[in-house]
């Protein structure tokens, strides 16, 4: 049976973070992870990688690591780049060098498989080059393949969709040496560290690219 309640994490992790449809669960680290994916997905769109970097650098700062290796890291990284560049982040490190590059193999390939499985989960709206199949000329076979992938696997997805979660345990030991997972309402995050608060007008037109941002 599925647990519902890993379905909606799941569910806030490959959603866009978008201000009329703000997450609804508390954020841990992997919320932090797909606003750097997102950031990646949307690089050549200015208005919104202001936006998902105001969102990305309150939880760094909200879970402490802002000032560390790894905020340090993200900050001077461009948005396109960052989510594929967290398997550096060991040599950026102070400490445990000697099997840095152990661990930027194990980081590289986790980052990968999280990164299909947050496509698939965005499904029709993230693919690159139109959706697969889009361009068989044979209708019937076109339309078997469609039928396949929006229908019989999205029904599939609340399964496999749950290996992300998996996932960002691993890598939040990986990157930031912990497994204690500290989560944060939306409401802290808007009070404290700044995360751009959705009911904000100037938010909602900033992410909607009707205006120049802050």
């Amino acid at each position: 049976m599925i647990n519902r309640s890993d379905e909606a994490r799941v569910e806030q992790l490959t959603s866009a973070y978008d201000p009329l449809n703000p997450p609804q669960l508390p954020f841990d680290f992997g919320d932090y992870l797909s606003l750097l994916w997102r950031l990646d997905r949307h690089a050549s769109q200015s208005h919104l990688v202001e936006y998902y970097l105001g969102c990305a650098r309150a939880l760094a700062r909200a879970f402490e690591f802002d000032q560390r290796s790894l905020g340090r890291m993200v900050r001077a990284i461009e948005p396109g780049r960052l989510y594929s560049a967290l398997g550096n982040a060991p040599f950026r490190a102070t400490g445990r060098l000697m099997d840095a590059s152990a661990r930027k193999s194990a980081i590289d390939q986790l980052t990968r498989l999280r990164s299909d499985v947050l496509s698939i989960g965005s499904y029709q709206h993230d693919w690159v080059v139109g959706w697969p199949g889009s361009g068989m000329l044979d209708p019937e076979l076109r339309e078997r393949i469609f039928a396949t992938l929006f229908t019989a696997l999205r029904s599939q997805y609340s399964h496999f969709g749950r290996l992300v979660l998996v996932i960002d345990i691993v890598l939040q030991e990986l990157l930031l040496g912990t497994r204690v997972i500290t989560e944060f309402s939306l409401g802290t995050l808007i009070d404290r560290y700044g995360y751009p608060d959705p009911e904000d007008p100037e938010v909602r037109m900033l992410y909607y690219g009707e205006s120049g941002g802050r």
